[in-house]
């Protein structure tokens, strides 16, 4: 008797050789069936294609799942990667600050044991005042600025205008409400100041340009691009040590500063009194002659 196994071997095999030569012919004709159905009744079609999704939306889930977990642990490990060198880097920032610091403390020291063995007397606390700007009357003949502060703000001839940390100006003339403000860009402004490296004088002279020109500079002096220029105190316009700008460019025109402010972003201003009169205000009115009797002559 043979085996039962090898009678449905038989049989399957032929079958299973007749579904794979018509299965391509079998799914074209399931699609047709189904367009026709979906022509013939949308809704069944949308029905039934709603409940195919809702039947392998939990299985295509769970295949994604695993993809996002992976995904995840790729960026924790990017950001523990990150987080490392960042944190190295802070370290070294740390140092150096820290570096800086014990610098700055013993600098601040010497400062003050050079203080009490000069006997040196400080500035005063100077007074601020913030404007806005109301106009620009730059050109090719003038670089003012008009602010909204006057008079019955404090605001006086010869007081410092300044831009964040860098000095723009000098206020030119007040009025009770308004005050214009003579720019360091002006061909009407000199200013003393020195290389704040070197110590070397010079004047800073406006030619209606955006960069000023270092005036009567010591011969054969060689200033490197980027060297700050300050204020010297000289005459007492201004105190010592404000910055202005630095070295920009040395040609045959002379040494061009590049000033810390932004012309085209001045929106407000810091008119500051340091209680100098190095700045003339106007000459007081004469006394009007005295009416009366003439005097009797002798």
């Amino acid at each position: 008797m043979k085996p039962r196994g090898g009678s449905i071997m038989r049989y399957a095999a032929p079958l299973k050789a007749a579904a794979q030569r018509f299965a391509f012919l079998m799914l074209i004709a399931g699609a047709v069936g189904l367009i026709i159905l979906g022509k013939a009744d949308a809704i069944l079609i949308e029905r039934l294609r709603v409940a195919v999704t809702d039947a392998f939306a939990p299985i295509l889930a769970g295949l994604a799942r695993p993809m996002a977990t992976v995904e995840h642990a790729i960026d924790e490990v990017r950001a523990l990667v990150h987080l490392r060198s960042e944190n190295e880097r802070l370290q070294q920032d740390n140092a150096e600050l820290k570096r800086w610091e014990q610098l700055a403390r013993e600098l601040a020291a010497q400062n003050q044991a050079l203080r009490e063995t000069l006997n040196f007397v400080p500035h005063s606390e100077q007074r601020s005042i913030t404007g806005r700007v109301i106009a620009d009357s730059g050109g090719a003949f003038v670089r003012s600025l008009l602010v909204d502060a006057g008079t019955r703000d404090g605001v006086a001839k010869g007081q410092a205008v300044v831009v964040g940390q860098g000095l723009i100006g000098r206020i030119a003339e007040v009025g009770e409400i308004s005050s214009r403000a003579l720019l360091i860009t002006d061909l009407n402004s000199r200013i003393p100041v020195v290389v704040e490296s070197t110590r070397d004088h010079a004047i800073l002279g406006g030619d209606n340009t955006d960069l000023p020109r270092l005036l009567y500079l010591p011969p054969n002096l060689s200033l490197a691009p980027g060297t700050r220029i300050v204020t010297s105190g000289d005459g007492g316009a201004f105190p010592p040590g404000l910055p202005i700008g630095t070295i920009a460019s040395a040609g045959d025109g002379g040494m061009r500063v590049q000033p810390f402010a932004n012309w085209s972003r001045i929106e407000y201003v810091r008119i500051i009194d340091y209680g100098l009169k190095g700045i003339l205000g106007p000459l007081d009115p004469l006394p009007a002659p005295v009416r009366g009797k003439r005097a009797a002559r002798p």
